[in-house]
């Protein structure tokens, strides 16, 4: 059985829940918001056996049986809201999301993209700039500061031309908001720095401007490898992040990394400990390749659907294959 951890509206997961089932593979998906009110589990410990059980109803499913899972982007578990005190339903819910990432993180089979442990440490950007330098990839100069001098040292030394970015990539969600909220890359601009002195009270990325002659998605699932141009210059609306989607007037094509290129991606990827990830690389009019990120469970759908790369083929692959030394007992070695 393959198990498919995400929430309920999740267009990623359908299609490739649907190519599992038509390839005959069994699937459970399940989200974590299910628990605790409509699911239970229960880890026992016994004889030198460890059993990990999920019932929902009438259903029991054995989660060691399972052969391979993907976690893809699952709610926060949703406690009973007949907990009368505010308090305690604050520290229901931390437990219950605390019980269940540890159980996941303890089933030992082929995770897609990689354990939780391994995905959280894929999401340090330090990290990610400090392998792709390791691995011969060009990066931005780059400086994360709250150091006021630092940060005006660094504009004048790239005679403004900078961007800025959060360290992460999303506002956490207030208790009044449930989504996310995210902010776009930005330039920086002669007021910014008239607020220079603010950097005291939060760090904040700042990178070198990179002239583009397009930008690359790079999709790696597995040994697997599907880089598609996105040609962001087209627009206005995408000149500077491409996440600012205008999907109709933004060419994408089909490109073919040199092989240099294609093997670091493919090495950034396992050395994070996944089996999948999602790398934004930028092409510049010289043709250099330069590295910006990689985004450990990143959308891939619209890729596949403007190029079509078969990526979702690949995923279910990589799912149905549980034969491979997986990230878990990479991380454990």
């Amino acid at each position: 059985m393959i198990l498919i951890l995400t929430e309920a509206e999740d267009i990623h997961s359908d299609v490739v829940e649907a190519e599992l089932r038509r390839r005959g593979a069994s699937v459970c998906r399940f989200d974590w918001a299910e628990f605790p009110r409509e699911a239970s589990l229960s880890i026992a410990y016994r004889d030198g056996h460890k059993r990990v059980q999920l019932t929902r109803g009438r259903q029991a499913l054995e989660l060691t049986a399972c052969t391979s899972a993907w976690l893809r982007r699952p709610s926060r578990p949703k406690v009973s809201p007949q907990i009368p005190d505010p308090l305690l339903q604050a520290y229901a819910g931390d437990e219950c999301y605390q019980v269940i990432q540890d159980t996941w993180n303890a089933l030992e089979i082929p995770w897609l993209p990689g354990p939780i442990h391994a995905i959280r440490r894929a999401d340090n950007k330090q990290l990610q700039l400090q392998l792709a330098t390791a691995l011969g990839l060009e990066i931005p100069p780059t400086l994360m500061t709250n150091d006021p001098d630092a940060f005006l040292e660094f504009y004048r030394q790239h005679q403004g031309r900078l961007i800025d970015k959060l360290p992460s990539i999303v506002f956490p969600a207030s208790q009044r908001k449930e989504r996310e909220l995210m902010r776009y890359t930005q330039h920086l601009t002669t007021r910014d720095v008239g607020y220079a002195r603010r950097l005291r009270h939060s760090p904040v990325l700042f990178q070198a401007q990179v002239p583009k002659r397009f930008e690359l998605r790079i999709t790696v699932v597995g040994q697997e490898v599907f880089a598609a141009e996105i040609h962001s210059q087209v627009t206005r609306r995408t000149q500077l992040d491409w996440r600012r989607y205008d999907l109709g007037h933004t060419p994408h094509r089909v490109h073919r990394l040199p092989d240099e290129i294609r093997r670091a991606c493919v090495e950034l990827v396992a050395r994070l400990g996944l089996r999948f990830g999602a790398i934004d690389i930028i092409v510049t009019p010289d043709d250099r390749y330069v590295f910006l990120e990689i985004n450990p469970n990143g959308q891939w759908l619209w890729i596949e659907q403007k190029t079509g790369l078969p990526i979702r083929d690949a995923i279910c692959t990589e799912l149905m294959n549980p034969s491979r030394r997986h990230a878990f007992q990479e991380a454990c070695s």
